[in-house]
């Protein structure tokens, strides 16, 4: 709308761009519409949810839930500009000489083969290359998790049964 303009001036001019309060009812119009599909995404999956960001032009729908086994989110931030993203948490580094077994998939992580079953490896077992350390469930198909490198198990870093990212370190070996 050019400076002066009346909303009379607006209507009988189409091409006119509409006013602050008018672009802020059409944001929050957006804004209300990602929250609707947020509840909808969110019932439907299965588990905590820890990020969803929904994204119409400017307009950022968050939504986070913090700690495992929330019963309900614990903030849901709306914002009108784009939100800045965070740098990915660094991975610790890791000793000198020492390495590590990463999850190659995202899923549920199991240490044995079966429920009460021996597992793979236990801290203080030597490994060769290529050797099964443990399993990671994804979509009911489960995935061989092996150590690409021979040694010593100083630690396994993630309990048995517990969901795993991509990437994330299993098994920790030192050279044997």
């Amino acid at each position: 709308m050019t400076a002066g303009a009346t909303r009379p001036e607006a209507a009988a001019n189409p091409e006119t761009v509409v006013d602050g309060a008018d672009r802020r009812a059409g944001t929050d119009a957006v804004l209300a519409g990602l929250r609707r599909h947020a509840r909808q995404l969110v019932a439907e999956l299965a588990g905590p949810v820890r990020r969803v960001r929904l994204r119409s032009g400017e307009t950022v729908l968050e939504v986070e839930w913090h700690g495992v086994g929330a019963a309900a989110p614990a903030e849901v931030v709306a914002s009108r500009e784009p939100a800045p993203v965070a740098p990915p948490a660094a991975e610790p580094a890791e000793p000198a000489g020492r390495t590590v077994v990463r999850s190659p998939i995202v899923g549920t992580f199991y240490r044995a083969p079966e429920p009460g079953a021996a597992p793979f490896v236990s801290v203080g077992d030597l490994v060769r290359p290529g050797q099964v350390v443990g399993i990671v469930e994804a979509m009911k198909l489960m995935n061989e998790v092996t150590a690409d490198r021979g040694g010593r198990v100083t630690a396994v870093l993630t309990d048995d049964g517990q969901p795993v990212e991509y990437d994330q370190p299993l098994v920790a070996l030192e050279p044997a």
